[in-house]
């Protein structure tokens, strides 16, 4: 893994589906901040959710990933984009949102994730 401050603020699908196929679950976490409306449509396995407008009060439950990487996703790309940003300015220097969302994340990797 690149050291921290050089981790780019996205990711693409191929290579978060990689990142998530080699690291165990307590060394990489990948985060939905959709809406659980959202979540319950379609959701990636592995996938904690922490709906973006609820991350500010909920942001201490992501402290044991503050050292570690975090791939955060939402539908297209945009909210979790921000999300990282934010995260990012809190500390958490190996966030990286995913490029295109869990749409991107349909069509390239796991076709049977629901698009909508």
């Amino acid at each position: 893994m690149l050291p921290f401050m050089q981790v780019p603020s996205e990711i693409d699908p191929t290579e978060a589906a990689a990142v998530l196929a080699e690291a165990p679950p307590s060394e990489c976490l990948l985060l939905d901040c959709r809406t659980p409306e959202e979540y319950a449509t379609a959701k990636i396995e592995r996938a904690v959710l922490i709906p973006m407008q609820e991350l500010p009060e909920r942001v201490g439950e992501l402290d044991a990933w503050r050292e570690k990487r975090l791939i955060v996703h939402c539908h297209h790309g945009v909210r979790s984009l921000r999300v990282t940003n934010w995260l990012r300015e809190r500390g958490f220097s190996a966030a990286q949102s995913l490029r295109g969302g869990i749409e991107a994340w349909s069509t390239a990797i796991d076709n049977a994730v629901p698009r909508y």
